[in-house]
């Protein structure tokens, strides 16, 4: 798969894109206009530039992989596209809207992907007329520097697409993978998201401080973040919809968003993205 599609180019969107063109694609992203595709090329560009002056990448090559890039605001432009990932919003019914019309355009050969973080996929796979080759492929953010990427297999996804796509995040990307089946939150967000609600509630009740709260779990329990900073990295209105999403599929209080989380997001304290969120940037 070489003609690489990708669906929105905020954070995650355009560190797909930065990844698979540095891995060679040929990549056309979609944004809603002109405006926003343009702040998608200076999301990339800047990530490429810090991979170079971090050492990560020559600048040569990171020069080829920018030239690999091309942004549309046209989602007709996907037709000849083999594999297209979604990183829209994580709003189902966005999600399902662009995969109906991606399924009128693109070949019945083409690989349709979600990084979805939360949404079980199959709710997302019947918006099309063939489920199975429908696929979740879930990125971590920065997604040019974590190397996980989880593959979530629904009941109708046809395994030939589960393999393909794992073996192009892991032989093509360079990316380590690990399955999942589809259920809300997959593996690490089922996990990690009932975490982070629980550092939220100690903060919130005024048990601890969030510097004090970060301190124990990265120098007594070896964790590189804090959870309060960890959810300003991946973002407080992203973990908000995590924890609806689990709570609506499980029903059980350790996924129940706290209400601090709730109102920090209502307040448009989103963390590291709004320059505040349980610190300031």
């Amino acid at each position: 798969m070489q003609r690489i599609g990708v669906i929105g180019g905020g954070t995650m969107g355009a560190g797909i894109a930065e990844v698979a063109a540095r891995a060679g694609g040929n990549v056309l992203v979609l944004e809603r206009d002109t405006a926003a595709a343009d702040a998608a090329v200076d999301r990339i560009e800047k990530s490429l530039a810090r991979a170079v002056k971090s050492g990560r990448l020559e600048q040569a090559a990171a020069d080829e992989a920018r030239a690999r890039i091309t942004l549309t605001v046209s989602i007709d432009d996907f037709a000849d596209r083999e594999l297209v990932i979604e990183a829209a919003p994580e709003i189902e019914s966005l999600k399902a809207d662009f995969f109906a019309k991606l399924d009128a355009i693109v070949s019945p050969e083409t690989i349709l992907a979600t990084n979805t973080s939360s949404i079980p996929v199959i709710r997302i796979a019947n918006a099309t007329s063939n489920p199975g080759r429908v696929v979740g492929v879930h990125f971590f953010n920065p997604v040019p520097v974590l190397p996980l990427v989880e593959i979530v297999v629904t009941l109708k996804t046809d395994r030939a697409v589960a393999d393909a796509v794992t073996a192009y995040a892991r032989d093509v990307l360079g990316k380590r993978t690990i399955e999942s089946k589809d259920q809300a939150g997959f593996i690490v967000n089922a996990l990690l998201i009932p975490y982070l609600c629980n550092a939220i509630r100690m903060f919130e009740t005024g048990f601890a401080s969030a510097e004090d709260i970060d301190e124990g779990m990265v120098s007594g329990c070896a964790h590189p973040m804090g959870p309060l900073r960890l959810t300003d990295t991946v973002g407080l209105d992203v973990t908000l919809a995590v924890a609806e999403s689990l709570y609506a599929e499980f029903g059980e209080p350790q996924y129940a968003p706290p209400v601090l989380l709730r109102r920090m997001v209502e307040a448009g304290y989103l963390g590291r993205k709004t320059g505040r969120g349980f610190y300031t940037y």
